[in-house]
């Protein structure tokens, strides 16, 4: 029987671990993807899902079953996120899926397979540029899918201001990728 997220968690406050392991089922992998956009490195984002897991486990009694488990539970890897980011103040790409990138070319064309991977690390290298809130409301909405509103949820803060978030980020990235398209057409106009 599958049950909704709040139930789970009322029988995890009520110590049932069978309860835990489902919503751990549930919610590992988002949250580890999430962490991973966040944090750019597979093993930070393994470290924090753990810690984040600890934390929805501890704090079980105190959640509120309204039906936003999702968001709640981003929130408190959102908190995780900008703790790493904040100890380590120096940002970097590291390609979170090595496997993807360490296979030979089977398409027609391994220039274009390269041009695409880099193009990716650019715009990968462009969203990491983005401060902590305006980074997070990208990852949420284009990764993770969330609506506008429950991004506010997870940032705690309102629908305009998610929508300003999202904005300013969309104005960086076109200005940031926009520089490094403009030295491309240079070379190929000359």
């Amino acid at each position: 029987m599958c049950q909704d997220d709040d139930s789970l968690m009322r029988r995890t406050a009520a110590g049932e671990e069978l309860a835990f392991q489902q919503l751990l089922a549930r919610w590992q992998q988002p949250v580890f993807s999430f962490l991973a956009h966040m944090l750019s490195s597979v093993e930070e984002a393994e470290d924090m899902t753990q810690e984040t897991f600890i934390k929805v486990f501890a704090q079980a009694g105190r959640y509120r079953p309204e039906g936003k488990f999702r968001s709640w539970v981003l929130r408190i890897a959102g908190n995780q996120a900008r703790s790493v980011l904040r100890r380590r103040r120096i940002l970097r790409w590291v390609d979170f899926n090595p496997a993807v990138h360490d296979h030979a070319a089977t398409g027609p064309n391994p220039l274009q397979d390269l041009a695409r991977r880099e193009t990716s690390r650019e715009v990968q290298a462009a969203v990491q540029s983005l401060p902590e809130r305006q980074r997070q409301a990208v990852v949420l909405k284009r990764w993770q899918g969330l609506s506008y509103q429950e991004i506010a949820e997870v940032l705690e803060t309102t629908v305009p201001a998610v929508e300003s978030l999202l904005q300013r980020a969309a104005d960086s990235l076109r200005q940031r990728l926009a520089l490094l398209v403009e030295p491309a057409s240079r070379k190929e106009q000359s």
